[in-house]
């Protein structure tokens, strides 16, 4: 990428930004090759500054769910762009879009708004903080919440006293959980839990009915609140909650990513019992009543709501997975597909260092295919069949890529 638009811009961004970027969307974390600016987006395809197009398996990492500039919900941000966005108060699109949510979601009985998941996993810890009067959370260990210092995975700049109050459990442990929570004591404030473990870098894991009832019932039985992070989640597994399937519910839930197709829009959905904290406590932003991305919601659950795109989703998803399986076996490669096939991990087994994954997607990227080594992928509803055996033919040859590097049988 040397005398690139890309290269470029890094440079200039180096000279006025610490680091030149920041965050999960640094790719200098990614092999080798892959652009860090982008010029436009459209269905489930991006084009970087200088160009080149890829059919893109990130899904700006969550948040595109229908397609980019799906024709609907462009049309509903844009009549209320013609009349106001950040304004002194809210629009009515607020309470339409709270209207639904509650409609949607199995354990909501209200709805708050934030900006982004970081958001709104905080206000969730600091309504059940308030509604209990106490202060101990339990989190998985390894799990993501957000990049704040009292979830942040980096301890750069956090202190000691940020996390005083946070204990840790195994996912998927009933026996860890519960351990934990005598720990808490009578202080239990509250529980949170993935909706299913999607920790960077590891095999993803659905939770077992056995484990979400232990969560519920220990919660019950502390007087404590049942925490769902659903900001990577939410709609692409299910409408009405993703655990909704094991037949528990959380007491509140974090949304966002995915809520308005790319729009910056979090929320916070709860049971009543956690009404009179959630109107007490003191969260908020200039921006969080934005009303465009709240129309946007509204028109995403509108078209949500219609019925058959988490299908279509589980149908891509499996059609991308067994081709990719298929394709490992032919090349005599061994590896992990694990997680909801609308959010698809591929991991390389006998890959410490990650070499045959950086490959892989290298190799991929290449041919015009936008894969992520470590992290969970998306799928969006603008992947359709022919997409998806496009990124298999991709796939198909950044495996024989793989397997041309292996050492030959003495």
């Amino acid at each position: 990428m040397k005398n690139s638009i890309d290269a470029a811009l890094r440079e200039r961004a180096l000279r006025v930004v610490p680091g030149g970027m920041w965050g999960h969307l640094h790719a200098a974390k990614l092999p080798d090759g892959y652009p860090q600016y982008f010029a436009r987006a459209e269905g489930c395809r991006l084009w970087d500054v200088d160009g080149r197009s890829y059919l893109d398996f990130m899904c700006s990492w969550g948040p595109n769910l229908l397609g980019h500039h799906h024709p609907e919900i462009e049309a509903a941000a844009e009549r209320q762009a013609r009349l106001g966005d950040c304004m002194n108060g809210p629009a009515e699109a607020m309470v339409e879009l709270a209207e639904l949510l509650v409609e949607t979601i199995g354990h909501a009985d209200w709805a708050q708004f934030q900006k982004n998941g970081t958001d709104a996993t905080t206000t969730c810890v600091t309504i059940a903080r308030a509604a209990t009067g106490r202060r101990k959370l339990l989190a998985a260990r390894g799990a993501y919440h957000g990049a704040v210092p009292w979830c942040s995975p980096s301890v750069l700049g956090v202190t000691s006293e940020d996390r005083a109050h946070l204990l840790y459990y195994e996912f998927n442990n009933p026996e860890s959980l519960q351990a934990a929570a005598k720990e808490a004591g009578d202080d239990l404030a509250g529980i949170l839990v993935s909706a299913y473990r999607h920790d960077l870098a590891r095999d993803q894991e659905l939770p077992t009915a056995a484990f979400a009832r232990a969560a519920r019932a220990t919660c019950d039985e502390a007087g404590a609140a049942l925490i769902l992070d659903e900001v990577r989640t939410g709609f692409r597994l299910a409408l009405a909650g993703s655990w909704e399937h094991l037949g528990v519910r959380p007491d509140l839930s974090a949304w966002s990513k995915a809520i308005a197709n790319g729009y910056p829009l979090a929320a916070v959905t709860g049971r009543d019992w956690m009404r009179k904290a959630a109107s007490q406590v003191f969260v908020t932003g200039s921006f969080w009543c934005g009303a465009v991305p709240m129309a946007a919601g509204v028109a995403t659950l509108g078209v949500l709501r219609r019925g058959g795109v988490v299908e279509h989703l589980e149908a891509m998803g499996t059609r991308l997975r067994q081709g990719i399986e298929a394709a490992a076996t032919r090349h005599g490669i061994r590896l992990r597909q694990t997680g909801p096939v609308q959010m698809p991990l591929i991991l390389f087994e006998d890959d410490p260092d990650f070499a045959k994954g950086n490959l892989f997607c290298q190799s991929a990227l290449a041919r015009g295919v936008y894969f992520h080594p470590r992290h969970n992928m998306f799928l969006c509803a603008a992947h359709g069949e022919a997409e998806i055996d496009e990124a298999l033919a991709a796939a198909d040859a950044a495996l024989a890529a793989v397997a041309s590097t292996r050492p030959a049988a003495a």
